[in-house]
């Protein structure tokens, strides 16, 4: 079992930044990949960028250049936002896998005004 807090989210103008972090707790050793995901009003959520054990990283079309997704060990996943625009206006949701099983945060709300 795995808990994720995430944090940072908030009303942002265009073109400004965020810092989204999310803590894990509980069988952290036991994550192999970390990752973002966000869902907007009426939308699927979908994946913004996740990072494996080893440092491979991996992004949406949508975000590559303006996110950066980071990890500091087992425990903390970040990801650093810039160039906001209005369309990143979302839930955004920490995620990590334990061999095919998903866990969830219960996510951060981000708004980007224009």
């Amino acid at each position: 079992q795995v808990q994720l807090v995430e944090s940072g989210g908030g009303l942002v103008q265009a073109g400004g930044s965020l810092r989204l972090s999310c803590t894990a707790s509980g069988s952290i050793f036991s994550i192999s990949t970390m990752g973002w995901y966000r869902q907007a009003p009426g939308n699927q959520r979908e994946l913004v960028a996740d990072i494996i054990r080893g440092g491979s990283t991996n992004y949406a079309d949508s975000v590559k250049g303006r996110f950066t997704i980071s990890r500091d060990g087992a425990k903390k996943v970040y990801l650093q936002m810039n160039s906001l625009k209005p369309e990143d206006t979302a839930v955004y949701y920490c995620n990590a896998d334990i061999r095919g099983i998903n866990y969830w945060g219960k996510g951060t709300l981000v708004t980007v005004s224009s």
